[in-house]
């Protein structure tokens, strides 16, 4: 299916279609979700890594097209989303009433911040360097003890965690390295996602169409071969 999308690329909006949204999500996905994931463990993750995969495609789309940035009941929508995303990958290690209280805190904070002009697609740029601005660099430095500070927050006066402070600092710091990785690179990657070759685009296209395929086929073989796989 995603296959027959990217061979039909001219027909589902071009370079603003959805395609270019979904190369985005997916590529900011694996990003953040294999940065979260060394840090905070795989679960956690897959959980935040999608969460912040599809509401940055989102934003950096908008962005890219030379349009502002989504009013303030959207962007607090995103914000529930990421922390939705971080409550769920810490629901499993930390226990529900730990997971919610902490979404809760992140998601009032990311508003409060886009309040005062600090969201993703600030200083938007899409270029082969990578970039990170000044203020981008702040951002990042507030991110990082804000989810530090929320951490031992929760930690207190929800449920205790054993050796708060070495968690919190855990938390914020892989939440700032990923977070000023991420925000370096994307530049790059907002650059690709807006200039795919369509012939590169059909290429790939047909590749997922035969590994479709391929993995169909993958029961006949098994029973040809008469494979029992209990």
């Amino acid at each position: 299916m995603l296959g027959s999308l990217y061979l039909a690329y001219d027909l589902l909006g071009g370079q603003h279609g959805p395609l270019r949204l979904l190369t985005r999500a997916v590529t900011y996905s694996v990003v953040f979700g294999i940065g979260y994931g060394l840090g905070l463990g795989l679960f956690f993750g897959l959980a935040s890594g999608i969460a912040t995969g599809i509401t940055l495609s989102i934003e950096f789309s908008r962005a890219s097209r030379g349009l502002d940035h989504y009013s303030l009941f959207w962007e607090g929508l995103f914000s529930a989303v990421r922390g939705f995303g971080f409550a769920a990958g810490l629901y499993r290690v930390l226990g529900f009433e730990f997971a919610i209280a902490f979404a809760v805190l992140i998601t009032f904070g990311q508003i409060l911040a886009y309040s005062r002009g600090m969201r993703p697609a600030m200083d938007y740029a899409a270029s082969r360097r990578p970039r990170l601005s000044r203020r981008q660099y702040w951002g990042t430095l507030i991110r990082t003890v804000g989810y530090t500070v929320t951490a031992l927050i929760c930690s207190a006066f929800i449920h205790h965690v054993d050796h708060a402070w070495s968690f919190a600092i855990r938390v914020g710091l892989v939440t700032g390295i990923v977070t000023g990785v991420g925000t370096t690179v994307y530049p790059y990657i907002e650059y690709y996602a807006d200039n795919l070759p369509e012939r590169r685009l059909g290429v790939f296209g047909i590749g997922l169409m035969l590994c479709g395929f391929a993995f169909q086929s993958i029961q006949y073989w098994l029973a040809l071969f008469d494979v029992r796989l209990t």
